[in-house]
C-alpha cells in the first residue's frame, strides 16, 4: 500500500497538518528555521519518517488543494548556450532548497507550452516577435510569468532587464583602441528588429573610432554553435581577416576562439575576441573570455523566480542588472 501523510505522521509522532507543512517545503525551506513555526528537530523527524516509508507526495492532489504545482518552468530558446546552462544550473540549485521542481522547455516555443502546462512561475528568455507583449499580458492573467527583455515593460508579467547598452559600447571601444580591422559576429535579425542594441553598439563604435563600417566584416549566425563557428571561420579565412572580433553573445565568441584555434591562429596574439553575457564557460575556458555582462545575474534571477513562485500575487516589476566590461585573456588590457 502506498504510504500516506497519515502514515508519515504516525511514524513521526506529529499531526498530519505538521507533515503537510514540512513536506510542502514551507518550514524554513532548507531544513527549518526560527520563524517557520516548526522546530528543526521536528522537521528532521518528519523528513526521516517520509524517507523511511518511501513517501511521495501526490502532486495532482496538492495542486487541486493549494492551487500550486510546485513547478518552475524555464523556456530556454537555445539550451546549449552557456547563458541558458548557467540559468538552468542556478535555478536548479536554488529550487531544490525550496521544494520546487524546475522543468526546462529546451528549444521549445513557449507560446504553445503555456497552453499545455501550468507552473507556479514561468521564465521566458526570448519574446521579441510582433504580438508577443499582448500574448504575454493575456497569459499573465492565468499564471505568473517572468520575461527576459531589454525593451518590454511589465503588463501583468515581470521583466528581467540586463541593461547591455553602455557596456557594449565599452567592449567595442576596447577593441577599436588598438585595432582597425574589427569584425562582428551578430545574431541573425529577429522579425521587426533588424539592428539589435548589441549590433548598433558595433556600428556606432566604429564611427566613434573613425573607422569605416564594412558589410563583409559582419557575419550573421543562427542560434546554434555550428552556425556561429562557421560564421567565425568565414571572417578568419578572409585575406584581410579581422585582427579582433566583437561577438554579440558569449557562445558565438567561444565559437570564434575555437575557430581561430582550428585555423592555428593564436588568441589574443593573432586575433582578439570579446563576447557578451559573462557566462561561466567563458570565464573558465582557455584563454578566458573577455566579455560584458552583469555580475551575480544568474543567482539573482534564480532568487527572483523563487520569490515569485512563493508570492504569485506580488505586483509585477522590472528587475534590472547593470553590466560592465570584464577584461580577461582573450582581449587583455593594454
Amino acid at each position: 500500500m502506498r504510504p500516506t501523510i497519515k502514515s508519515v505522521a504516525a511514524v513521526a509522532g506529529v499531526s498530519t497538518a505538521t507533515v503537510s507543512y514540512v513536506l510542502s517545503g514551507r518550514s524554513g525551506k532548507a531544513g527549518g528555521g526560527s520563524g517557520s513555526g516548526v522546530a528543526p528537530a521536528t522537521v528532521l523527524r518528519v523528513q526521516e519518517a517520509a524517507k523511511s516509508l518511501g513517501y511521495r507526495p501526490n502532486q495532482a492532489a496538492r495542486a487541486i488543494r493549494t492551487g500550486r504545482t510546485n513547478l518552475l518552468m524555464l523556456s530556454l530558446t537555445m539550451i546549449s548556450d552557456p547563458w541558458a546552462l548557467d540559468i538552468s544550473r542556478a535555478v536548479g540549485t536554488a529550487a531544490g532548497q525550496h521544494g520546487i521542481t524546475p522543468m526546462i522547455l529546451a528549444d521549445t516555443d513557449w507560446r504553445i507550452a503555456l497552453k499545455r502546462q501550468n507552473a507556479d512561475v514561468t521564465f521566458i528568455d526570448a519574446a521579441e516577435e510582433p504580438g508577443d507583449a499582448e500574448l504575454l499580458a493575456q497569459a499573465a492573467k492565468l499564471q505568473r510569468l517572468v520575461v527576459f527583455s531589454d525593451t518590454m515593460e511589465p503588463q501583468g508579467f515581470d521583466v528581467v532587464r540586463s541593461m547591455p547598452g553602455s557596456s557594449c559600447d565599452q567592449a567595442v571601444a576596447h577593441l577599436t583602441s588598438r585595432h582597425v580591422r574589427v569584425g562582428c559576429l551578430a545574431a541573425a535579425p529577429r522579425p521587426g528588429n533588424p539592428i539589435s542594441i548589441r549590433l548598433r553598439a558595433y556600428i556606432q563604435g566604429l564611427a566613434a573610432a573613425g573607422l569605416d563600417y564594412r558589410d563583409e566584416y559582419v557575419e550573421r549566425f543562427d542560434l546554434d554553435t555550428q552556425s556561429a563557428f562557421d560564421a567565425a571561420q568565414r571572417l578568419l579565412l578572409r585575406k584581410d581577416r579581422p585582427t579582433a572580433i566583437y561577438a554579440t553573445t558569449d557562445f558565438a565568441a567561444i565559437a570564434a576562439i575555437h575557430a581561430a584555434q582550428r585555423l592555428q591562429l593564436r588568441v589574443p596574439e593573432d586575433v582578439e575576441v570579446v563576447g557578451i553575457g559573462n557566462t561561466t564557460e567563458g570565464e573558465f575556458m582557455a584563454p578566458s573570455l573577455t566579455t560584458v555582462g552583469p555580475e551575480g545575474f544568474f543567482d539573482g534571477v534564480a532568487e527572483f523566480l523563487l520569490d515569485r513562485a512563493e508570492d504569485p500575487d506580488a505586483p509585477s516589476k522590472v528587475l534590472e542588472f547593470p553590466w560592465s566590461l570584464i577584461v580577461r585573456d582573450s582581449a587583455p588590457a593594454v
